[in-house]
């Protein structure tokens, strides 16, 4: 039997003095889990006083989004875009280096895409 996984996880993660919103995305997104996922995120920010929200995205086991899954991404960046600091993208595909500078288009902090987990945590301690 196999099992397919596609999701988004969000947590909190404390790096020495730094706390961020962490975020894994797996499998291929759908609509649906946008619609579960964007409630979180909006709770996750609600209390967040200071717009400097650092986040670290795991995309190592992102394989894409169906098309109205990628327009559930473009408008939650677009409602929470001014909200972050700097967005780090942790990946292993090409296609992830291009969607995060299509990303920086619409978010108003830094954006920037690693290869390397360590790389990108650190770069956001910054």
């Amino acid at each position: 039997m196999s099992i397919t996984r596609h999701g988004l996880f969000i947590g909190i993660e404390r790096v020495g003095g730094d706390f961020f919103l962490s975020l894994k995305a797996v499998g291929k997104l759908t609509h649906e889990d946008y619609e579960k996922i964007n409630p979180m995120i909006d709770s996750a920010l609600e209390g967040v006083t200071d717009p400097k929200v650092k986040v670290f995205i795991d995309g190592s086991e992102l394989e894409g989004w169906e098309l109205r899954a990628a327009w559930d991404d473009f408008r939650l960046g677009l409602k929470h875009g001014s909200e972050f600091d700097r967005i780090a993208i942790f990946g292993n595909k090409k296609w992830q280096s291009y969607a995060a500078k299509m990303g920086s288009w619409f978010i108003a902090g830094e954006v920037k895409y690693f290869e390397d987990a360590n790389a990108a945590i650190g770069w956001l301690q910054t």
